[in-house]
């Protein structure tokens, strides 16, 4: 396994190192994701593929009277996620899990805000796991995607090559497959330059 197979599931000290590292190098994009929704200070949110566990810890900042699931399916990752954010586990805001994107854990309507973070290359079919996103957010809900490729860069596809059964879209892909999975409000933020992009859907 190449080091970089730690992107799509850490394993491992190299996965530990890797989910350390995607705290920090992802933390640009990230902030920039959160730049385009507004979120209410009482919101119950699910953060899908939370690798370290700083987009949790954000959403936590953001949602101080709220509640902040994380879920990933690396071992590796669901415990840098719980030691990031120990202190919110501990007071009840928060709690992260082990498990599959394409079967949430979790009962329909659940959620005010679901979050994808660099992560949707890897679901395994897109409209499955948006459909299950789809399932879990309340009516009115968003679901936010933000990937620091937008399928327009070349030289990103080398990723593809490097990194087995990663996957880049475009956005016209990814609303497309959001529409199917039955979203209707679809807004695409694309920053040129950097080749970023950010969806929020609306149940």
């Amino acid at each position: 396994m190449n080091f970089f197979e730690n992107t799509r599931k850490p394993q491992g000290f190299g996965g530990k190192l890797m989910a350390k590292m995607m705290n920090s190098g992802h933390a640009k994009v990230s902030q920039w994701g959160f730049s385009n929704i507004s979120a209410k200070p009482d919101a119950k949110v699910l953060d899908v593929g939370c690798g370290g566990g700083a987009n949790i810890a954000t959403w936590l900042d953001k949602c101080r009277n709220g509640h902040v699931t994380g879920l990933d399916y690396s071992e590796v990752s669901v415990a840098e996620s719980q030691e990031l954010n120990a202190a919110a586990i501990k007071q009840g805001k928060c709690r992260v899990l082990q498990g599959d994107v394409s079967a949430i854990p979790f009962s329909d309507e659940v959620f005010d805000y679901v979050s994808a973070f660099e992560t949707v290359y890897f679901w395994p079919g897109l409209k499955k796991c948006f459909s299950e996103v789809n399932r879990v957010l309340k009516s009115g809900g968003t679901f936010l995607i933000c990937n620091e490729s937008d399928g327009t860069n070349a030289s990103d596809e080398k990723w593809t090559k490097i990194i087995g059964g990663m996957k880049i879209y475009n956005s016209d892909q990814l609303v497309a497959a959001l529409k199917e999975a039955g979203f209707t409000e679809i807004k695409t933020y694309i920053n040129a330059k950097k080749h970023w992009m950010c969806i929020a859907a609306t149940k």
